[in-house]
């Protein structure tokens, strides 16, 4: 049931801006970044619930993101929330390069004491390259989930339609706003210890503050998986 209703708000979303976009002026779909790895383009990013959500990707409501590196070549990681939500990550598991992965469905597998949690692909494609840094580090994930803790790229023959199903600018900002209310609603102990004074910026590890229990049911939850 849940899972219906962020697609109901997903879709119903995705409409406003259509028709808002009818009336802005046209900009590009995709943005493109160097071709470098090892970091995305720094931007100061909006602060949305306690969470980072820079403005120049692209994201699924699954918690992860994309960014266009050419035409074709899409960076992919998962957002802040995602990051501070899983907490002491102990291994990742990434797709082989060369495999086909869908918008939508599973891209990697996130490992935690004895949970396993899935996060979904926010595009389609072949896998260019993976982040053998993470593998050996999962912690990057949640130190820079926005630079070195990148995923993987992919090569994706029709990026663009891809995008177009993603969220970006204030719809972003909404989903995580509303991600982060939805978090607090389930887990109001969890939250009011969770934000630091500075700022009301998202300590690093949530999942401290969430009994153990009812981690991996959030976490599905909000990954989409």
């Amino acid at each position: 049931m849940t899972v219906l209703l962020v697609l109901f708000f997903f879709a119903t979303f995705l409409l406003i801006d259509y028709f808002r976009s009818r009336h802005a002026i046209v900009q590009p779909a995709l943005q493109v970044a160097p071709a470098k790895y090892d970091a995305v383009p720094r931007l100061q990013p909006a602060l949305v619930g306690g969470f980072a959500v820079p403005e120049n990707l692209r994201y699924h409501p699954g918690h992860t993101w994309a960014l266009s590196e050419s035409p074709n070549l899409v960076r992919v990681g998962m957002d802040d929330f995602a990051s501070k939500l899983t907490g002491k990550v102990e291994s990742i598991t990434l797709p082989q390069r060369g495999q086909w992965i869908r918008q939508g469905q599973k891209m990697c597998t996130l490992y935690r004491d004895d949970c396993a949690v899935d996060m979904v692909s926010p595009i389609e494609g072949s896998v260019s390259d993976i982040n053998m840094a993470l593998i050996k580090d999962p912690k990057l994930a949640l130190r820079d989930p926005y630079g070195e803790g990148w995923l993987l790229t992919v090569q994706s023959p029709d990026a663009k339609t891809s995008f177009k199903n993603l969220l970006g600018g204030p719809l972003a900002r909404w989903w995580t706003e509303e991600s982060a209310s939805r978090l607090q609603r389930r887990m109001p102990m969890a939250m009011a210890g969770a934000l630091a004074q500075d700022g009301g910026v998202a300590m690093n590890d949530l999942s401290t503050h969430i009994p153990d229990q009812d981690w991996l049911p959030l976490a599905k939850e909000f990954f989409l998986s």
